[in-house]
């Protein structure tokens, strides 16, 4: 007898469970597609860019300086004393020094591209994120993913493509064509 209560409560646990998993509503966006469409998205790549320019040129002159002492140094070694030699082989070596901690200093790990990154680009995805959760909930949606991460999703339905939805929430009109 124990054994049919507990058939029959499971039979109704499942069930439940599988009419609320039936219910639950799933959407996806394309966040490049946002992003793409956002206009303080691409002032802040093009502000990005400069800076990234501007500093790999620095570098690039630093690494000039660095290939043109060598050079140097090759022609002249023969006039040049062991101590002068010295002298002009650790100037090649506090360069290649230099170059070394302004590549570390703009394109490191948390170098300054990065923090100009989080400071131009983090806000502009904040705003996005807040416009899917508000849909999301508007929508009664249990799961929205993002299909711009490549190979996350196998297909889709452009039925519930939530992309033009958020844009529109950050006030951003698309005109499809």
């Amino acid at each position: 007898m124990m054994k049919y209560w507990i058939c029959v409560l499971s039979f109704f646990l499942f069930s439940a469970l599988s009419l609320n998993a039936q219910q639950q509503r799933y959407g996806f966006v394309d966040t490049s597609y946002i992003l793409d469409h956002v206009p303080d998205y691409k002032t802040a790549q093009d502000q990005l860019n400069e800076f990234s320019a501007k500093w790999q040129s620095e570098i690039e002159s630093v690494y000039l300086e660095i290939k043109n002492l060598h050079a140097k140094l090759r022609k002249d070694q023969v006039f040049l004393s062991p101590e002068l030699r010295t002298k002009k082989e650790k100037e090649i070596l506090e360069k290649e020094a230099l170059a070394q901690k302004l590549q570390n200093q703009y394109f490191g790990q948390n170098g300054a591209l990065y923090k100009k990154k989080q400071d131009l680009v983090r806000p502009i995805q904040d705003d996005i994120y807040e416009a899917i959760k508000e849909i999301a909930k508007a929508g009664d949606y249990g799961m929205i993913i993002d299909k711009a991460n490549g190979p996350t999703i196998i297909y889709s339905n452009n039925k519930f493509d939530l992309s033009d939805k958020v844009l529109y929430k950050l006030g951003i009109r698309v005109n499809k064509q």
